[in-house]
């Protein structure tokens, strides 16, 4: 099916489920429950987990299959982002042109960078790429103002050109869409206490986030995607055989950097402003931070990570105090008062704090990530009903009667 094995085309069905169920799934607690603090079904939530999850799938096939490690691909997704702005502010609002070439424009930078940092492997690669995204945000923040708005960013404007566009009335307002499909449009369902949000943004970027899986997957199990597992395992062998790795690996980012575009351009989709902050280097050690939570090197593994940090970063940094004494004050007060004050670091600002731990635990215990768990408790339960299907064999072999 679609040139996948049966595995792959079911994992790929599983990602399709997710992405399409996504609203249900996320808002497990009714509205105005204490546990609904924990629902994320919410539209820009849900875009963020499309989105990061895009960024966190090219950034899987440079590190997770030949084993470079980018501490700079928050430039492409900030190259991308001013790319599709651009192209919104000057021919149309429609996000298909923006988007387009966010791709091509983050391809192009990529090859560039990569050109130059793959001349140098292991840590003096990161290095090289560190320094080009932050010379990126240098100029972004400050030399290339009249381009990037500096400081306080770009955004639509009444004024603007959008030649494919029809003028603006006084007082409307510029909204990015998909042929006349705003991009905020939503429809809200309620279910008894429940209320679920269906978000054309959101959709969209769904759609892409299918379409990169899609796409990650061919590449994983195609002959270039050996190539990719041959650098990682042993490039100077691989050298010695007469191949020359470093045209795969050039590929392998400038892809890479193309999907990170595709997130740029998405982000500008859905939220139509872009500031330089989006190619600091602390958004490049979040996606490094997601593929290795999810597991490296694997499918759905950024994919698991970029939802559990982007989930972390929205839903438990909102818990503070009050919520904490809200959910405690059935206790006594002696003893709700000293577990709100043991849980406190941990929540709110302190968010921080959890995900480190997450992380050292997961480093330490599951070195596949969060992929390697599930793993294991697959083979944990199949292994128990193995052993369950055997006792039943052998009670039946001794009481063949019953």
């Amino acid at each position: 099916m679609l040139g996948l094995t049966k595995k792959d085309f079911a994992l790929l069905l599983v990602v399709t489920a997710l992405a399409l169920f996504a609203p249900f799934i996320l808002n497990p607690f009714p509205e105005g429950s204490g546990m609904a603090q924990f629902n994320a079904g919410y539209p820009d939530l849900m875009q963020r987990f499309a989105i990061f999850g895009i960024f966190a799938i090219g950034f899987n096939i440079l590190f997770g299959l030949t084993g470079y490690l980018s501490f700079g691909h928050a430039a492409f997704l900030g190259v991308g982002s001013y790319a599709a702005i651009w192209m919104m502010k000057l021919l149309t609002d429609n996000i298909l042109p923006a988007m387009l070439l966010s791709v091509v424009i983050a391809g192009l930078f990529s090859l560039v960078v990569g050109y130059i940092s793959l001349r140098r492997s292991g840590i003096y690669f990161a290095i090289l790429t560190l320094a080009f995204a932050q010379m990126s945000y240098a100029l972004a923040y400050s030399v290339l103002t009249p381009i990037t708005g500096g400081e306080t960013g770009l955004q639509l404007k009444l004024n603007d050109p959008r030649i494919l566009d029809a003028a603006l009335a006084p007082g409307e307002r510029a909204n990015a869409n998909l042929f006349g499909l705003d991009m905020t449009a939503s429809h809200e369902l309620y279910f008894g206490a429940w209320q679920f949000t269906f978000n054309a943004g959101y959709y969209i970027a769904a759609a892409c986030l299918i379409l990169a899986f899609y796409l990650s997957i061919r590449i994983f199990r195609s002959p270039f995607g050996m190539m990719l597992r041959a650098i990682k395992s042993n490039n100077t062998r691989m050298t010695y055989t007469g191949l020359n790795a470093r045209p795969y690996a050039l590929a392998a980012f400038v892809i890479s950097g193309m999907y990170a575009g595709l997130a740029g351009g998405l982000m500008v989709a859905m939220d139509t402003q872009v500031g330089p902050e989006r190619m600091f280097w602390t958004a490049s050690g979040e996606v490094v931070l997601m593929t290795i939570l999810g597991g490296a090197g694997t499918l759905i593994g950024p994919v698991l990570g970029s939802g559990v940090i982007k989930y972390m970063e929205n839903i438990i940094s909102k818990i503070n105090g009050s919520i904490l004494h809200e959910w405690f004050s059935w206790m006594p007060d002696g003893l709700e008062d000293a577990l709100v004050t043991l849980i406190y670091p941990f929540v709110g600002k302190g968010w921080h704090l959890t995900l480190g731990i997450v992380f050292m635990l997961v480093v330490i215990f599951l070195p596949g990530g969060l992929v390697e768990g599930g793993q294991r408790i697959g083979r944990m339960f199949r292994r128990n009903g193995g052993a369950s299907r055997a006792a039943k064999d052998i009670a039946e072999q001794r009481n063949p009667a019953e």
